[in-house]
Order: structure tokens, then sequence, then C-alpha cells
């Protein structure tokens, strides 16, 4: 899944995008631009956030978010950093393995350290010493689930911190000062995640007060240079719901849009059902994001359909949890199978954690519990994660996407190597 450097993309994607642009579009690594930003170079704040396309095929698309943090290559994974970390990780180590961007979490950081204190320590990004782009999300998906501890009302949430029970109201206003005081740089629109299950009357009565919410949103956010907001795109699995919804969006006006209420249960074949419409109905020269996805063959089943952003705690979480995603499916490394084996985790791999590190150590140290296993194991996951969306990438310019989706699910239905 490595892009080959030495391949020539098409004269299509040539005419669209300068050379050392779509050179950095196919690049696994961190770029001059990013690097700049790394480094210490003073962003400029009034710039515009904006998007271009390099090339398509079929539904799937390949491009950069710029923002003048830095730019994004699309497709994009996000790596989660919910309390301002991804989990046993450096910053500039999860740069390293290819990330443009992060997530951090509204919900946690309001409750602590919280907004008010971030802001004066300088920012989001100074305070995690993050210096590329960072998506925040409106803290409307945590406080939804706070289902016995929340009361919503058609102003916001109230609702009692998991941490202390203090009390606290989140509305759309109060979500965007928020993201206003965390600095940053895709703020997403208050919105309810409509539960799954959820009958038409109840998805309806969701979405349309996620509408009035967006309005209120955008209201709030205003006029912010350097900044973006996405809309967010509700229904449930209701097709009509959906094209409401997006029409909505579209007459309110945002920076990009996300298809919401997904990845909640409802599995992959009835998600899949809905990316086959749903974002075809929000505008194309925007991007595209599907919140908290997901599992590999999500990811490159949601590009398939036209998706350019997404997120998911799963490659940090599984890596604590002794699991490493591969070319060939996933490994447990807890497994006895692994004690006495030399050989990485996956041996076409150019993560530090495959290149010096054996599945013998890996399974000590996870036994053992120490911290390295969360770090060496993250390490790799967010590796692969980011190698993947490289191979999309590259894989849409070059107009051979079929071909890539086809080697990647057969490559993983072989299963991990034989044990020695």
């Amino acid at each position: 899944m490595c892009p080959d450097k030495n391949a020539r993309p098409n004269e299509t994607a040539y005419n669209i995008v300068k050379s050392s642009q779509l050179e950095f579009l196919l690049s696994i690594s961190v770029s001059d631009l990013g690097m700049r930003h790394w480094l210490g170079y003073e962003a400029d704040m009034t710039k515009r956030i904006s998007f271009f396309i390099a090339g398509t095929e079929g539904r799937a698309r390949t491009g950069v978010i710029s923002t003048p943090r830095g730019d994004i290559r699309t497709p994009a994974f996000m790596p989660v950093g919910t309390a301002a970390t991804v989990k046993a990780m450096l910053p500039e180590n999860v740069r390293a393995t290819g990330a443009d961007i992060l997530l951090g979490n509204t919900y946690h950081l309001m409750l602590r350290p919280t907004a008010e204190r971030i802001d004066r320590l300088g920012g989001l990004h100074k305070f995690m010493n993050w210096q590329a782009p960072i998506l925040t999300d409106s803290g409307g998906f945590q406080v939804m689930s706070l289902a016995s501890l929340r009361k919503m009302s058609e102003e916001g949430v109230r609702f009692k911190s998991h941490i202390d029970g203090s009390a606290h109201h989140l509305t759309p206003e109060r979500s965007m000062e928020i993201q206003r005081l965390l600095g940053s740089d895709i703020v997403m629109a208050f919105d309810e995640c409509t539960p799954f299950p959820a009958d038409e009357a109840t998805a309806r009565a969701s979405m349309e007060l996620s509408m009035r919410w967006a309005q209120r949103s955008r209201d709030a956010f205003g006029d912010r240079p350097g900044h973006a907001l996405f809309g967010i795109q509700q229904g449930s699995i209701y097709r009509d719901q959906r094209q409401e919804s997006a029409e909505k969006l579209r007459e309110i006006g945002f920076d990009g849009y996300a298809v919401g209420g997904l990845a909640v249960g409802e599995g992959q074949e009835q998600m899949f059902s809905v990316l086959d419409y749903a974002p075809e109905m929000l505008p194309a020269e925007k991007p595209r994001y599907l919140m908290g996805v997901g599992k590999p063959d999500d990811i490159v089943g949601a590009v398939e359909r036209g998706i350019d952003m997404m997120d998911c705690v799963l490659p940090s979480r599984s890596g604590r949890t002794g699991q490493a995603f591969t070319r060939r499916g996933v490994v447990n490394i807890k497994n006895a199978r692994h004690q006495d084996d030399p050989r990485p985790l996956d041996e076409e791999c150019e993560c530090p954690t495959c290149r010096e590190y054996s599945r013998a150590y890996l399974h000590h140290v996870f036994r053992t519990g120490e911290i390295i296993a969360s770090m060496l194991m993250t390490w790799h996951n967010l590796h692969y994660y980011q190698e993947l969306m490289a191979g999309l990438r590259q894989a849409i310019v070059e107009g051979r996407l079929a071909n890539f989706v086809a080697d990647f699910h057969e490559t993983r239905a072989e299963g991990d190597i034989e044990p020695l």
C-alpha cells in the first residue's frame, strides 16, 4: 500500500495541480510547508482555507485542503487527540507517521483543563505542541451519550460532568465560543447525533433540531479568516431526511460538510448503503467528512464513495489493547504464538516498530505491562493508517483505485503469516 514514488501520475492530475503540490499529495512524509510551521514558522491566519481536487476515479477524490497552518492531503485520516494528546505518542512522532491534522475533543477539553485555561496559555496548538491543523468536534456526540446525565431542549443541552458532577450548559453559541478559545482550524457545528436505531419520527425531530442549531452555529461563528466551519448532515438511514438536511446546510453555507449519524451501531452494510447517496447530496467543491470512522475496510469503502476526511480512536485504542493492523489483517500480540517469533508485525512496513522490534519483544512487553508496548503498537497502527491513505491518494491520481481496492481485500483475506 505504500505509494510508488517513481510512478508518474496521469496527465489530468498534472493539468490540475503544480508538480510540487502533487509530489506533496503523493508523499507519506511531512511536507516542507508543514515542517516550517512545525519548526516555528508564524502562520498567516488572515489566509482563507481552501480545497482543490487533484484527481478523481468514480466517486473517489483526492486533493488538498490548504490552511494557514499547513496543507491536509485528502483523503485524510485524523488521529484522535481527545484530551490534547494522542495517547502513548509524542506529537512529533504522530506527525512523523504522515498525519497532517489531528482531532481534538471539545467536550473533554471544556471540562478539563477548560477552554479558558487553554486560551490563556496560548491556544490548543501551543498547549499540546502540535503546530499543524487541528479539527475540533462540537461536543455534541459526547453530550448525547450521557443519557442519564443530560437534559436537552431547543436552547441546548444541560448536563453534569462525568468527572465531578458539575453542571454545564452547552449550546450552539457556547460550542462556537469554546472552539474559538481552543483556536482549532476546523470547527464543527453543534448538532444532536441521532441515536441508532431511530424511527422516522425520532430521526426527523433530531435532524430538524440539528439544522436549527446549524444556523445558530453559523451565526455565532461569524467571519473568521484562517478558520473553517463545517456543517453536519443528519437524517439517520432515511434518504429523504438526508436530502432535506443537505439542502438546509447548503442554504446556510459552510466551508465543509460532514456526514453525521453513522458509525453509531448500524453496521457496515447499512453505513455503506447511506454513503451510496449521502455524500453526493453535499457540495462537490467542498470537503466531505465522515465522522468516527473507522476500521481499514470502512475507510476504503468510504473513500470509494466520495469521502475526503475521517477520524477514529481505533488505531490508538487498539494499539493499547494489543491489536495491530497490518496488510494481512489484525494481529493480536497477546497470543502465545508470538512469544518466540523474531519477525516484525509486518515485514513490508517501514515504521520504527516493524524496523526495530520483533513480535516476541512486543508480546513480552505487552504481557508484562510495560508502557513501551502501547507506544510501539500505537506508532505502528497510526503509520499503517497513514500509509493506507497515501496508497489511496496515489491510486486515485493514477486511475487504478479499483485494482488497489481489490489487492487490499485480497491481501487481508489471506490472514496473518503462518506461525513458526
